[in-house]
C-alpha cells in the first residue's frame, strides 16, 4: 500500500489505520509531511474502470456546486490509480459524526442537500453504472443463493416459496407506481454514509462514499433515512421532504416502493454476504450469517416485506 501511493507523490510515514469498509480496504494513512489523508482499495472485478470513473465524476460535479460531499482528490492527473492490479482513490481525511436523525430540523437540512443532489443527478444518465431494478437487486441474487447452497436443505422450500411472494410484491408496486422517473442516485445513503462536520453553526452534513451510485428512482436516496412504525415514517419522510422539495419536486407516487426497495435491498444484502463469505474479514465481522437461525429469521422477514407491501403507501 506504501508502495502505491509513492508511486503518485505521497510518502506514508508508516501509520495506517483501517477504517470501516467492507466492500474495499480503506485506510487512513499519515504522510512523511504531518498530513493524513484516506486511500481506499477497490475490490477487484467489482467495478470497471469506467465504472469507477463515472461515480467519480458524478461527485465532482456535485462538489463544483458546492454540494457537500467528500470527492476524491484529483493526484497525478486523475482521481483514479492502479498498483499491481489494484484500483485505488485518495481523499481528503474529514472526521465528523454520525447525523442526529430523529431532529427534525436535521432530518430537514438532509433533505435539502439530497434534493440538490438529485437535482444535479436529474440532469444526465449514468452510461456505464448499472440501474436499480428487480432483476439485479432481486432475482439474480435469489438465483445465486440457491445455486450456491447457502441456504440449509430443510429450509430451502420455504426460502424460495416467500422470496417468489416477494418478488411478485415489489414487481406489483413498480408497477403500481407507473412510469416514475429515474436518476443518478447516491444507492446507499444511510446514516452511516452521512458525516456530520463541524461545530456550533458551523457544523453540518457531508456525503461520502457513492460507491454504490446507480440509475434509479429519488425515493431510494430517502426511505434508509426512516424508521419505526407507520406514523414515525410518515413524520420523519415529511420533513426530509420539506428540506428536499426546496430544490426538487418528489413525485408521491414514488412512495408506493418503499417498502419493495427495503424488500430487494434485504434479498441483496444477504447474498452479498454470501458472495464474500471466502473473504477473511466477513466470518469475522458477521459470525451470525449462514447459520440455521439466520436463514429463519430471513424468511420471517420477508414474509413481513409480503405484509408490509399489501399495506397502502405512507401518505404526506
Amino acid at each position: 500500500m506504501l508502495d502505491a501511493l509513492e508511486t503518485i507523490g505521497l510518502v506514508g510515514d508508516g501509520r495506517m489505520l483501517a477504517l470501516n469498509s467492507y466492500e474495499n480496504r480503506v485506510y487512513r494513512v499519515a504522510t512523511t509531511d504531518g498530513s493524513h489523508r484516506v486511500v481506499k482499495f477497490y475490490r477487484p472485478n467489482r467495478w470497471t474502470e469506467a465504472q469507477i470513473l463515472e461515480e467519480h465524476a458524478f461527485v465532482a460535479e456535485l462538489a463544483d456546486e458546492e454540494i457537500p460531499v467528500v470527492a476524491p482528490l484529483r493526484l497525478a492527473a486523475t482521481t483514479l490509480h492502479a498498483f499491481a492490479g489494484y484500483h485505488f482513490a485518495v481523499y481528503p481525511n474529514l472526521g465528523g459524526r454520525a447525523p442526529e436523525l430523529d431532529d427534525r430540523a436535521t432530518r430537514e437540512w438532509l433533505g435539502r442537500f439530497i434534493g440538490r443532489i438529485h437535482a444535479v443527478g436529474a440532469r444526465a444518465p449514468f452510461r456505464e453504472r448499472p440501474r436499480l431494478d428487480i432483476e439485479t437487486f432481486g432475482d439474480e441474487p435469489r438465483d445465486w443463493l440457491l445455486e450456491h447452497g447457502f441456504i440449509p436443505p430443510d429450509l430451502v422450500d420455504a426460502y424460495r416459496s416467500i422470496v417468489e411472494l416477494a418478488l411478485s410484491g415489489a414487481r406489483h408496486a413498480f408497477e403500481r407506481a407507473r412510469d416514475v422517473g429515474a436518476l443518478r442516485l447516491h444507492g446507499d445513503c444511510h446514516g452511516g454514509n452521512v458525516l456530520w462536520i463541524g461545530e456550533g453553526s458551523d457544523a453540518g452534513p457531508h456525503f461520502v462514499d457513492f460507491d454504490d451510485s446507480r440509475t434509479g428512482p429519488a425515493v431510494h436516496d430517502l426511505w434508509m433515512l426512516i424508521s419505526g412504525d407507520r406514523r414515525e415514517m410518515t413524520t420523519q419522510l415529511a420533513g426530509i421532504l420539506d428540506g428536499y422539495e426546496r430544490f426538487r419536486e418528489f413525485d408521491r407516487r414514488e412512495l408506493v416502493l418503499v417498502e419493495a426497495l427495503r424488500t430487494l435491498r434485504l434479498i441483496h444484502y444477504a447474498a452479498w454476504l454470501a458472495r464474500r463469505w471466502d473473504d477473511p474479514a466477513f466470518p469475522a465481522a458477521f459470525p451470525w450469517f449462514n447459520t440455521q437461525r439466520y436463514w429463519q429469521d430471513r424468511i420471517l422477514e420477508l414474509r413481513e416485506q409480503v405484509a408490509a407491501m399489501e399495506e397502502p403507501p405512507l401518505e404526506l
